[in-house]
């Protein structure tokens, strides 16, 4: 285990287990590192056939610990860039991913499914996209991608108003494969991620290629992050964090 991401491997299969479940998994610096770390050794290591993302507690993932963004918004420090990195790294993975979601997923929780090849979701799941709402833009090519997948209204309505998709309408509109009851779902990613390392390799590299435009993937994150980047330091982002951490509405309507 490292920074909060347990890793272990099994039968053909690398589990990324998410472990900070008191701050709802939200994502740090390190966190990111490590998962970035972890998928590029699994790319190179034979043994592992695919790739398990799983989170302790009652969430996914709240997406990036916001204290990081709101001191960049301050202007303390450079722009965080192991975000970004975890977001290039698992665009480029060839190797099957597989998602078990419970509770919320926000932010990139549920932008990195877009990157996953199969999602299975507890009844309790929700999809949360806020990235308006903090007075940012989207981020590893989701403003591409989830239009692509659910049609332009619904995820104008993700993105701009911060709407939550629940499991329910996540299945409904092709952001997972099942639904299942809590206590069956980290069995059931289970399952499905052993049944792939039965799959031959080659025929699941190929046809994951196939089915992604890479080179539309990474132009869209390319344009993504330096418009998040300049969003990050501008007088709208620090009202948002600003408004968060006081616990009020953000007032943004003299800027």
């Amino acid at each position: 285990m490292t920074e909060h991401v347990k890793t272990e491997i099994a039968d053909g299969v690398l589990t990324l287990t998410m472990q900070r479940p008191d701050k709802k998994n939200a994502l740090t610096g390190a966190m990111y590192n490590a998962m970035s770390d972890a998928l590029k050794q699994a790319e190179a290591d034979a043994s592992v056939r695919v790739i398990l993302f799983q989170g302790d507690g009652d969430s996914f993932t709240a997406g990036n610990d916001l204290a990081d963004f709101a001191s960049q918004a301050r202007g303390e420090g450079t722009v965080d860039s192991p975000a970004h990195r975890f977001i290039e790294t698992i665009s480029k993975v060839g190797k099957p991913i597989v998602a078990a979601v419970q509770g919320n997923a926000v932010g990139v929780g549920t932008t990195m499914l877009l990157h996953c090849d199969l999602v299975y979701l507890a009844e309790n799941a929700r999809l949360i996209t806020p990235f308006v709402n903090l007075a940012l833009v989207p981020e590893a090519a989701s403003s591409w991608l989830l239009p692509l997948r659910i049609g332009h209204a619904r995820a104008y309505a993700m993105f701009a108003l911060g709407e939550p998709m629940d499991a329910a309408g996540a299945l409904a509109s092709g952001l997972a494969n099942a639904v299942v009851p809590q206590a069956d779902l980290r069995k059931k990613a289970h399952d499905a991620a052993v049944a792939l390392t039965k799959r031959p390799a080659g025929s699941l590299s190929l046809t994951k290629r196939l089915m992604r435009e890479h080179q539309r993937i990474a132009a869209q994150i390319a344009e993504e992050s330096v418009l998040f980047k300049e969003r990050l330091t501008t007088p709208e982002a620090r009202e948002a964090f600003a408004a968060f951490a006081e616990r009020r509405p953000p007032d943004f309507s003299k800027l």
